[in-house]
């Protein structure tokens, strides 16, 4: 008979199970919940560290509020493995980030614990305070709101943006920092536990409501000297006096693996009478419990499957370099020529290869933490002053930059240069991280040069025509994962504007791809011509501004023309029907098809399994061709 390794936590399926556990069996359940996220995550790969850090926490959490009547947000969402294991999932984690699988992030249509979804970051307060506003709009005031926000989520603008309003409105709203990387927290020990339980519990509690009802009935400069004697002395106590000013009371830092700590406060913090929004600083310690995690430099943040003895992960072995990593040399060898050259990461440093631009120029390199808008207006002003800089973004993130990218930049007319990672669908983090929306909501605004890398070496290429654009923005785009394996050029070269490449001459199909769907173009090509279909493929390149005489060759000697693009509806394809139709392209008798994303958000998945669910691979495009030309498979083929 086999012993369970986890029997504490074969015992919990929901928290209500949790709670009928005494508080002494707390601790082991954290280290059998520690064990099974290794575990799960040593299978599926995923978000690591950053739940290893949160396990005491989320124990807490759950064995304290009645979730999920009480709204338990995470933010970033990457933090949640530990929270779906005790949220009716373990049955399931080991699908995490698989087709038709678990997300890697807290998604509501998931779970009823998943009060708010998360993939992008720092949402969590404003989200939390719209919930404890409803709350008291319904006369529910026996909800409780708790916003767990972290692992870099508290350098963007939009967390002090929601702290400055819920400060405002004197809602209930408990707010849980778990500093992860020491960026706040003064060291912690006994002394700063005992006080935070102290000023947290009811005796301190009701003294305070005592005093403020005392002082209320002094004059009124008084009182206010009071209220900041107070809010002073804690501060100094404490190390909270940001927080205080922000209007928050602040509790802490606690030791976040310290149940001893953790659940005497957050009990206090439950069940005390306060009139406002109050912050509980516990500092954690990312990918804690896990010595490999402890030990690297990122402390496990993502990771593929690994060996959970070893931590060694299995990483295949790649068949072309990465797109990020040719953007990020690339981008060195322009620094080496060009001392204008500078790199702007929003706290993704090695995920754009900045990382690489930073090791060789680190005072030309500028990591500005998670904050998209002000990386966009940071760019401009480097710009203004006749610099040239990279503003490296996912094009999922510089969505949360689009006001000053058309305020800041485009308006002004700054020779930005936008280098969006990440274009296109990216498989197993799903849909709040797939660059589908760039081309679209780039597409629209004027005097912008856009291109897509059909490979690695026109990435290559494109990196370097955008250095050379000193007068007007421009951004290229370029997808997640490994090149398609083209030879590479040993310098990058500068692009004619606005041209596009023919790479199959044909007669009767016109195939024109934006970005990496080229390759699928160019299989289609080969399907059609077993078909006795003569199909050409060019390569766009730009978007704006469009390649009019390859457009016009294209219309004018094919029967059917076929756009195809990684982005969705509204994007490259419409901005060449509006072309067209402008110039009377469309007046007599060519076949046009566009192929986008489709209208709907894409799950998690392999990429390849994306795509022909999208309907955008090799066999979707002779199937477009065939049905443009009233042909069937059958009829085609014979």
């Amino acid at each position: 008979m086999t012993t369970s390794k986890t029997p504490l936590l074969d015992t919990v399926t929901i928290p209500s199970d949790l709670r009928k556990l005494q508080p002494a069996q707390l601790r082991q359940l954290a280290d059998e919940l520690r064990q099974e996220t290794i575990d799960a995550v040593s299978v599926t790969g995923g978000h690591l560290g950053a739940g290893l850090g949160v396990v005491e926490l989320t124990v807490a959490i759950h064995y304290l509020f009645d979730t999920p009547d009480d709204r338990l947000i995470w933010d970033v969402g990457h933090q949640c493995y530990p929270h779906k294991i005790l949220t009716g999932r373990r049955d399931r984690i080991r699908t995490l980030r698989q087709g038709g699988g678990l997300s890697g992030f807290t998604k509501r249509s998931e779970s009823e614990y998943d009060a708010f979804g998360a993939g992008h970051s720092s949402t969590s307060i404003s989200a939390g305070l719209g919930m404890a506003v409803a709350n008291q709009l319904s006369d529910d005031k026996r909800k409780n709101v708790i916003a767990v926000i972290g692992d870099g989520a508290m350098s963007a603008g939009m967390a002090y943006e929601a702290m400055n309003n819920a400060a405002a409105t004197d809602q209930r709203l408990i707010v849980i920092l778990n500093d992860n990387d020491m960026s706040i927290a003064p060291p912690v020990g006994s002394m700063s536990g005992y006080l935070s339980r102290l000023i947290s519990g009811k005796s301190y509690q009701g003294l305070r409501n005592a005093a403020k009802g005392l002082t209320k009935h002094l004059p009124r400069q008084i009182e206010e000297v009071a209220r900041k004697i107070e809010e002073y002395t804690r501060g100094m106590m404490t190390g909270g006096t940001l927080f205080e000013e922000m209007g928050f009371f602040y509790v802490g830092p606690i030791d976040g693996h310290n149940l001893d700590h953790l659940l005497p406060v957050l009990r206090n913090v439950r069940d005390a009478d306060l009139d406002g929004p109050v912050l509980i600083h516990a500092v954690t310690q990312k990918g804690k419990g896990y010595a490999p995690a402890e030990h690297a430099l990122d402390k496990y943040h993502g990771v593929a499957k690994f060996d959970v003895v070893t931590g060694k992960q299995a990483k295949p072995t790649p068949n072309a370099p990465a797109y990020t990593k040719v953007y990020g040399e690339t981008l060195v060898k322009l620094g080496q020529k060009d001392e204008k050259v500078t790199a702007i990461t929003a706290a993704m440093p090695s995920g754009t290869g900045v990382n690489l631009f930073a090791d060789a120029f680190p005072d030309r390199s500028f990591d500005v933490g998670i904050a998209e808008q002000h990386a966009v207006t940071f760019a401009a002003g480097m710009a203004c002053e006749g610099y040239k800089p990279f503003c490296t973004i996912y094009s999922t993130f510089l969505q949360r930059g689009y006001d000053q990218l058309v305020h800041d930049v485009v308006v002004q007319n700054l020779p930005v240069r936008f280098a969006l990672d990440r274009a296109g669908l990216v498989g197993a983090d799903g849909a709040t991280h797939a660059g589908v929306y760039d081309v679209a909501y780039l597409g629209c605004l004027p005097n912008i040069v856009l291109m897509a890398a059909a490979d690695e070496a026109e990435l290559v290429h494109m990196t370097t025509t955008a250095w050379s654009i000193n007068d007007r923005p421009s951004a290229f785009r370029y997808p997640r994962g490994e090149g398609v394996g083209v030879e590479m050029p040993a310098e990058g070269q500068v692009l004619e504007i606005g041209k596009g490449r023919i790479l199959r001459e044909g007669s009767k199909i016109a195939i024109l791809s934006y970005g990496t769907r080229l390759a699928e173009s160019l299989l289609a090509a080969e399907d059609l011509a077993a078909r006795g279909l003569s199909a050409t493929v060019a390569d766009a390149r730009f978007a704006k501004p469009l390649d009019a005489d390859l457009i016009a060759d294209l219309a004018r000697n094919h029967e059917v023309l076929i756009t195809i693009e990684e982005g969705s509806i509204g994007g490259f394809g419409a901005i060449v029907l509006q072309h067209m139709a402008g110039q009377g392209l469309l007046d007599h008798g060519l076949k046009v098809r566009t192929m986008a994303l489709p209208d709907r958000l894409l799950d998690h998945d392999k990429p390849e399994k994306q795509y022909a669910e999208a309907g955008l691979d090799a066999d979707a495009i002779v199937r477009t061709a065939l049905n443009a030309l009233g042909l069937s498979e059958s009829k085609a083929r014979a």
